[in-house]
């Protein structure tokens, strides 16, 4: 009499529903984690924007108009009010980590909100930063303000 080895086509039908079942309910705590993540660098992206408005307006005595103008030359060259070298290219293009970020200027100092590309799938939050240096937060697709929540 021979034994067979192996395993039988119902026990690997039942491996694959176990392994199925695990990542059901680990993909979204996956997700989860993700999207907190890139939350968190855009608001030290937020802090970051900060911190080269207050060194602008110290060199140029007003603030940036546009993220662009915080950002580098185009083609190298010398630092400038519509060029200061404060911020990384990629900040200063206005699109980053899968947000879209607005500078302006307003009659106090000025406003930037970051608000995700894909509401969902790029970021679950909205964020707000003015002169006061305090990054905001929204939970929804609304955009953040001044009234928001303090991003902690």
């Amino acid at each position: 009499m021979q034994t067979k080895r192996g395993f039988s086509f119902v026990e690997l039908l039942v491996v694959l529903a176990v392994i199925a079942i695990i990542l059901a309910v680990a993909i979204p705590y996956i997700r989860s984690f993700r999207l907190e993540g890139v939350e968190t660098m855009v608001a030290k992206e937020m802090q970051t924007v900060a911190t080269a408005q207050v060194q602008y307006h110290s060199q140029f005595g007003h603030y940036a108009p546009s993220l662009a103008a915080l950002g580098p030359p185009a083609r190298g060259g010398v630092d400038r009010p519509d060029a200061a070298h404060l911020i990384p290219a990629s900040l200063a293009s206005g699109e980053k980590n899968g947000y879209t970020y607005v500078l302006a200027v307003t009659s106090a100092g000025y406003t930037l909100n970051a608000n995700p590309k894909v509401f969902g799938a790029s970021g679950r939050r909205t964020f707000y930063l003015d002169q006061d240096g305090i990054v905001h937060q929204n939970w929804g697709q609304d955009p953040a303000s001044a009234d928001s929540p303090e991003f902690k």
